[in-house]
């Protein structure tokens, strides 16, 4: 009886606290003060008085709601076109719902600071045979584990250590990789590298097919990123000493040429023998640290200005000049959205997301219940789906309709991973030969991620608000559209009537009757306004321009014209050409005649005044009756709690 007492209790308190937390309702629906929250501070702006600022928005968020509940009474949820703007949408942003985001920002977090700094890398392997016996493997071993011993001694000649080892052991080689920065290594090897210090030297880290051991040589700032031109002299094979001697004098008088004023693009695309980049005068890919050879880069890299010009010189590939068109230092932070995209569009290639990953898949396995089912064995499976792959068609197998897989609202049958197998291996783009268990694997890993994707709403808060915004937003155009916007547009006796009630209100301003010019660039409009004061005809210059210039004319209150603030303006005024920000083109007025202020406006040179107002007037209306219908009630402890 007292389980039962506390129960009850517990029950009553935890559904007043709920209520407590509901900040208004309209009808019978309710608002939390977590939604209104969130809503508001999506939209907030600064201001000076918090508390007017949110009863305004109060008062705004609660007309909405009013709205989409009228627009709910109509089921126009239920309209085909909104369900499938719905639908789209969901697939657009569900994707960004799929993965760890906790994870997902950490990895993110890593890789900005690891791209603040370039690290000089010295790289030693000794391969492990595939053929080769247990002996193998452990000169393997020990010829890594003197290397770490001798170069910790001192012995740092990676050429003739390696060298020594060699002949001590087995094959060692060791090779000045240069500077290395994020994305440059397999991100194994690198979570090794940015493991170490100035100096350090790692143990023998087994990767793929040998024993490697790497040492951090030095570190420096990053180098950011480059955008270059070049021009390429290339050697041809096995060049001998005159052979090289005579490209490099045509890449020494090319650069002179470029001294005394060549344009460096011009003699690109005339002398540049790297086909890639000569079509484009000499122009590069963006690139950073690792990209290119360390020769290459340490020449480019002391360029200390953009349109300094390097002096020839030799790489493996040939005689370079190189020009710098733009350089810029990697950002610290993520404040910048092109940065930020850039990496996260790397991070996603990447094997580091395998990480984030794996952590999801974990997660979201246990919020969807999997379960296999243990009577179905692997080997009936496998047995099944090599049949599958020979035959290339699913027969009624024993399998097909056993439940495989368990989740909390739905069953997967055998037949399922039938149709995987076979639409997996017989798609020659994407089987790369995995066997079964790993088939397997990777079904159920996508089965669970299908089923979370699909009841998304349910496991993910941020999803379920996301996709109610958006289906409330759709319903209130459409709503609006039907209740204010079509009406004020379309009654034209509503409209006419409106304006007679107020005839009153609808005066000019000062005005001008105005031709108005809207020309591609200012060098249209200059010549525009000298032809029009030369007495050229308006129509037949906007006519012979190619559409370079439109033009029109009608009445305009002087506040609504970009002109001058002179005194005497007159008939006949040309106002100078003024470029518009948006799109870069130029404009200009010719007034033609002046208007006294206070004159009455008929109902045409009203009408898109009237009927601004007439929507006004039956949005206000139509909320009156909404809030009749409807009453709105605000919990204003649960108010003055945001306050705080």
């Amino acid at each position: 009886m007292m389980k039962k007492v506390f129960l009850l209790l517990t029950f009553t308190f935890f559904m007043a606290h709920l209520f407590a937390q509901t900040l208004f309702t309209y009808g019978d629906e309710k608002v939390g003060k977590e939604e209104f929250l969130r809503a508001y501070n999506k939209n907030k702006m600064p201001v000076t008085d918090k508390e007017k600022s949110l009863r305004e928005y109060l008062e705004l968020y609660s007309k909405f709601k009013l709205k989409v509940k009228a627009a709910k009474q109509l089921r126009l949820d239920t309209l085909s076109q909104l369900k499938y703007d719905l639908q789209n949408f969901s697939s657009q942003v569900e994707e960004g719902y799929m993965n760890d985001e906790k994870m997902s920002e950490s990895l993110l977090n890593e890789v900005i600071e690891r791209s603040q700094k370039d690290i000089h890398l010295i790289h030693f392997f000794a391969a492990l045979p595939t053929a080769g016996t247990a002996g193998d493997s452990a000169k393997a071993v020990k010829a890594m584990e003197e290397l770490v011993t001798e170069w910790q001694k001192g012995n740092t000649d990676y050429t003739a250590l390696a060298n020594t080892l060699s002949q001590k052991y087995l094959p060692v080689t060791g090779k000045d990789i240069g500077y290395i920065t994020v994305f440059s290594l397999p991100y194994a090897v690198e979570n090794i590298v940015y493991g170490l210090h100035t100096g350090d030297i790692s143990k023998a880290y087994r990767y793929k097919n040998g024993l490697h051991v790497f040492i951090n040589a030095g570190e420096r700032k990053s180098a950011g990123k480059w955008k270059i031109a070049q021009i390429l002299f290339t050697l041809p094979p096995n060049a001998d000493a005159s052979q090289v001697k005579e490209i490099e004098k045509k890449a020494d008088s090319v650069y002179n040429l470029l001294k005394a004023g060549a344009d460096f693009s011009a003699m690109a695309k005339q002398v540049s023998e790297d086909r890639l980049t000569a079509i484009s005068g000499g122009e590069m890919a963006e690139f950073g640290t690792g990209k290119f050879e360390m020769s290459f880069e340490t020449k480019v890299f002391a360029l200390e200005k953009d349109g300094y010009i390097t002096k020839p010189f030799y790489t493996s590939h040939g005689y370079h000049i190189v020009k710098r068109l733009q350089q810029h230092d990697m950002a610290a932070d993520k404040t910048d959205d092109t940065f930020v995209t850039a990496l996260k569009q790397q991070m996603a290639k990447d094997a580091r997301m395998n990480i984030a990953r794996e952590k999801f898949l974990k997660d979201i396995t246990a919020k969807t219940n999997y379960k296999k089912n243990p009577l179905v064995k692997d080997a009936e499976l496998f047995r099944y789906a090599d049949s599958v792959v020979q035959t290339r068609t699913i027969k009624n197998y024993p399998v097909n309709n056993k439940i495989l897989i368990s989740f909390t609202k739905e069953n997967v049958k055998g037949i399922a991973w039938l149709n995987f197998v076979k639409d997996y291996k017989l798609n020659v783009d994407v089987y790369k030969q995995e066997n079964n268990k790993d088939l397997l694997d990777k079904f159920i890993a996508t089965t669970i991620a299908d089923y979370y994707r699909k009841h998304l709403a349910e496991y993910n808060t941020g999803f379920k608000l996301q996709m109610q915004e958006f289906k409330e937003g759709n319903m209130l155009f459409e709503i609006m559209e039907r209740k204010v916007w079509g009406k004020a547009s379309e009654d034209s006796i509503a409209l006419r009537k409106y304006y007679e009630a107020h005839k009153a209100t609808y005066k000019w301003d000062a005005s001008a009757a105005i031709l108005l010019f809207n020309c591609s660039d200012t060098s249209v409009a200059r010549k525009a306004v000298e032809a029009i004061k030369s007495g050229s005809n308006w129509k037949k210059i906007a006519e012979e321009s190619d559409g370079k210039i439109q033009s029109d004319s009608g009445r305009y209150e002087l506040s609504q014209l970009q002109l001058p603030t002179v005194k005497n303006i007159v008939p006949g005024y040309i106002s100078s050409p003024i470029m518009n920000g948006g799109d870069n083109t130029t404009s200009f007025v010719k007034v033609l005649q002046l208007f006294p202020a206070n004159q009455q406006r008929n109902f045409n040179e009203a009408r898109g005044l009237v009927i601004n107002e007439y929507q006004v007037y039956l949005e206000n209306e139509w909320v009156a009756e909404l809030k009749k219908k409807y009453p709105v009630k605000v919990n204003e402890a649960v108010f003055q709690s945001i306050l705080k």
